[in-house]
């Protein structure tokens, strides 16, 4: 019996730790074993702490970190048209009301995690570019006794049409990342904007840098969310605001009946079409239910030290805003 016992044993720390080499013979790979002397632990205790779900599978943390990068490679040059189509262009309003709730003004400094193809960031820079010609009109209405000719001669010295403000958007899919450059060049963005390859669980920023911090439809996809919650935190100036934009969980029985028949026989069928790729809309959809709750997601936000956490629920409670304060 104890010898069964020894094989078994051997057994399975040779399968781990043959998992564990691959992990680390693959491209771009990023340790995830928890930080500090990991102590003496069973071997089953070790197993759940390094487990988590990709969609409805069960994968080690590694893994689900290598799977999430090739679903985005895979999807990034259909994402903006698999996305029209999954919500039926409704996406575009759930992001215009992102922005209209954070509000940004003049000088206002935004890091933009997971926004790899800039659909938050350029919405940004509209608003605030927006927001300063106003300022200016209404300092140009102020003076009524300039001339035309002094008006256009401010305007042209006007240097900066942003007022000051920045967009840094952070992405650790460099498909995506191209994707939103070549979105950028096409929509003639190019001041205020900064792309940078990085990871929502290690910022590659200093401390208290940002006026605000936003991650749309991508937490979600992070292995540990506690600890990109608490990155926000860090890289986020005291008085900062982090706002998340995310599928949240539907309270409406019909309603929520109708989106699940819609999410799992509906959007595969559209991802094999439009983009040939059955499986990575599937972990999508799959994605979606897999994520807390609304109030579970803000009590994980409480957790990392925000304040003033609120949500509001849109579209029957299909996504949430979620809104909190770094003071």
């Amino acid at each position: 019996m104890a010898t069964h016992r020894s094989y078994a044993l051997w057994s399975y720390c040779g399968r781990r730790w043959s998992r564990v080499m691959r992990c680390c013979r693959l491209a771009g790979f990023r340790s995830s074993w928890p930080r500090g002397p990991l102590g003496v632990r069973h071997l089953s205790q070790e197993k759940q702490a390094t487990e988590t779900h990709f969609g409805f599978e069960t994968v080690s943390e590694e893994e689900k970190g290598d799977k999430v990068y090739h679903v985005f490679e895979s999807v990034a040059k259909k994402y903006d048209v698999m996305n029209d189509m999954m919500s039926l262009g409704i996406h575009r309003i759930w992001k215009d009301m992102l922005v209209w709730k954070m509000h940004p003004f003049p000088g206002t400094q935004l890091l933009d995690v997971a926004g790899g193809t800039g659909d938050i960031a350029f919405r940004f820079l509209n608003y605030v570019q927006a927001q300063h010609k106003g300022k200016l009109k209404r300092q140009l209405r102020a003076q009524q006794n300039l001339s035309w000719e002094e008006i256009a001669r401010k305007y042209q010295n006007e240097e900066d049409p942003l007022g000051g403000s920045r967009v840094v958007v952070c992405d650790i899919n460099k498909e995506m990342l191209k994707i939103g450059k070549q979105k950028a060049r096409a929509q003639g963005h190019k001041a205020g904007l900064a792309w940078v390859l990085g990871d929502a669980e290690e910022l590659p920023f200093d401390d208290d840098k940002f006026d605000v911090y936003t991650i749309a439809f991508g937490i979600r996809n992070v292995t540990h969310i506690d600890q990109a919650l608490q990155e926000a935190h860090r890289v986020l100036k005291p008085g900062g605001r982090f706002l998340c934009l995310e599928f949240s969980q539907v309270n409406n029985p019909l309603v929520s009946r109708l989106y699940d028949l819609y999410s799992f026989q509906v959007i595969p069928v559209l991802g094999e079409v439009i983009a040939g790729d059955w499986k990575s809309y599937q972990y999508l959809v799959e994605s979606i239910r897999q994520f807390p709750s609304q109030e579970e997601f803000k009590e994980m936000i409480q957790d990392a030290g925000f304040e003033k956490v609120t949500y509001e629920s849109l579209t029957s409670g299909i996504v949430a805003i979620h809104s909190g304060f770094k003071l």
